[in-house]
């Protein structure tokens, strides 16, 4: 009952984030970008042009194409990228289709910093990352460009993001037919930027890994308890102290940063005087961690050839030297 308790409150903690990060997101396009008339990338970009030339809001032309994407990418992308996408899709229309109507008729459709554009442009941009970043380190997704990424990747080698750089770069370029201006062009693309930076920042930051190697002659209850309460796996490696000469048991623990106070609290409960590592590491890659993602070349059996000697090498390459 403790652990479905456990990952009930896990489960609702990350669609709460999301909706905060759905929320910060809003706010910045609403408040900042939309009233600077700046068209930004993905579908809220193609939302704010069908705004501008028709008046539609922004809310219902976005919901309208995300339903539309996801019927398409059903049977591309399978049904749980689908599912999960609808809720972050539903939330972002229902908070720009509310703070839309509220910040243009509260302030006469003038950003909230009146007569710096660059400035609202940078305020939005830094907005949007955050909410995107928010949203995706809790299994979140906004739909939009993200569906055709996700479709695009499971029928080419194109990766997503510059599936996803290309398509908001066609975005953004589009609103120089409505405007007739490069200025909004370049306040779009700042946008892009600043957003795709801040989103990174969040998003790896949550992704940071720390490795533990620990010490104590409680190792068995340490690496129980690791394993119970804080879900990271250890492995137990056999050593030698060489002033003692006794054999020791070694715990190797692999946990996100985040994570490395609930290691710390745990160890600390069970061994105070435990003898304790942390180090910072560049990446952590399978089972609980990240997923290795490489473009594999196809195996040419025609283009294998027998390994050369000594000899051929040094007179197929010029140099008759002794390859010593």
């Amino acid at each position: 009952m403790r652990l479905s308790s456990k990952n009930l409150w896990i489960s609702s903690k990350d669609y709460i984030m999301i909706v905060l990060g759905i929320a910060i997101y809003s706010f910045g396009f609403t408040a900042f970008i939309l009233p600077e008339k700046v068209v930004m990338g993905g579908v809220s970009g193609i939302g704010s042009l069908i705004y501008f030339a028709f008046d539609i809001p922004v809310a219902i032309t976005q919901y309208s194409i995300n339903l539309l994407l996801l019927a398409f990418a059903y049977k591309i992308v399978g049904k749980r990228f689908v599912l999960r996408t609808i809720f972050g899709a539903t939330v972002i229309s229902i908070m720009i289709g509310f703070m839309q109507p509220f910040f243009l008729d509260l302030l006469g459709g003038k950003p909230l910093v009146q007569g710096e554009t660059f400035m609202n442009v940078l305020i939005g941009g830094v907005c949007c990352g955050l909410g995107i970043g928010m949203a995706f380190t809790h299994n979140g997704s906004t739909g939009g460009t993200d569906i055709v990424a996700a479709m695009v990747s499971k029928k080419s080698n194109v990766s997503i993001g510059r599936t996803m750089l290309y398509t908001d770069f066609f975005i953004i370029s589009s609103s120089y037919i409505l405007f007739q201006d490069i200025n909004k062009i370049v306040y779009g693309l700042v946008v892009l930027f600043v957003a795709s930076i801040v989103a990174d920042m969040i998003i790896n930051t949550n992704r940071q890994a720390v490795q533990f190697t620990i010490f104590s002659p409680k190792w068995k209850e340490i690496a129980t308890a690791i394993n119970n309460e804080a879900n990271r796996g250890c492995t137990v490696l056999n050593g030698t102290g060489w002033y003692s000469k006794q054999d020791v048991k070694v715990l190797l623990v692999m946990c996100r940063k985040i994570e490395s106070v609930t290691i710390f609290r745990i160890i600390k409960s069970i061994d105070n005087n435990a003898f304790i590592t942390q180090a910072n590491v560049n990446g952590v890659y399978g089972q609980g961690f990240d997923e290795i993602k490489l473009k594999m070349k196809p195996t040419d059996n025609r283009s294998m050839k027998p390994i050369k000697n000594d000899e051929e090498i040094a007179s197929s390459s010029g140099h008759p030297e002794s390859l010593a």
